[in-house]
């Protein structure tokens, strides 16, 4: 084999590797919930803090709704007000498991098959509230069934947020009127 033709399968093996492993990221000391039940966390939830990045820059009213697509992927369909613009935002995606699904450790794409971490590190018995951290610090959501969350809950997730190196002070508490 020649030297070119070596390189070219070395890189080619290198991208797919990053491609399949990169998605599956998580903050280090972060760990999926265990024992995740995949229809209980279907349906809406309402977006009450996050880690503010380009795709969710100026939004407000930001909820995320879950649902199955018929090829056991799960649909994100992602929306927000643009106060700024004033008009709402959607973004419509899916998710799929990183691995065994009762681990809530999940990979999401808005983009073909560009891939990014979901992974559900924290959540309530009655699935009502969650704490989801990206593939690493820059990436923290909390989200709740209702538009509002218990103080004590709220607390909860920053200290584990913060525990992990999260940047709680950055984040974005999102109105919903």
């Amino acid at each position: 084999m020649n030297t070119k033709k070596c390189i070219q399968n070395v890189c080619v093996a290198g991208l797919t590797f990053l491609m399949f492993t990169s998605c599956a990221k998580m903050p280090k000391g972060a760990e999926p919930v265990k024992n995740f039940q995949k229809e209980k966390y279907l349906g809406k939830w309402y977006e009450i803090a996050r880690l503010d990045f380009k795709y969710e820059r100026d939004l407000n009213n930001t909820t995320a709704t879950y649902s199955l697509n018929d090829d056991g992927t799960i649909k994100v369909d992602n929306q927000g007000y643009n106060y700024v613009k004033k008009e709402w935002d959607q973004a419509i995606g899916k998710a799929k498991f990183v691995g065994d699904e009762t681990v809530g450790q999940l990979k999401v794409s808005f983009f073909a098959s560009f891939y990014s971490g979901y992974n559900v590190i924290a959540l309530d018995s009655d699935y009502t509230y969650a704490l989801v951290a990206g593939k690493n610090l820059n990436y923290l959501w909390i989200l709740s069934r209702e538009k509002t969350i218990p103080e004590a809950i709220k607390q909860e997730y920053l200290g584990i947020a913060e525990e992990l190196g999260y940047k709680i002070s950055d984040l974005v508490w999102v109105e919903h009127d």
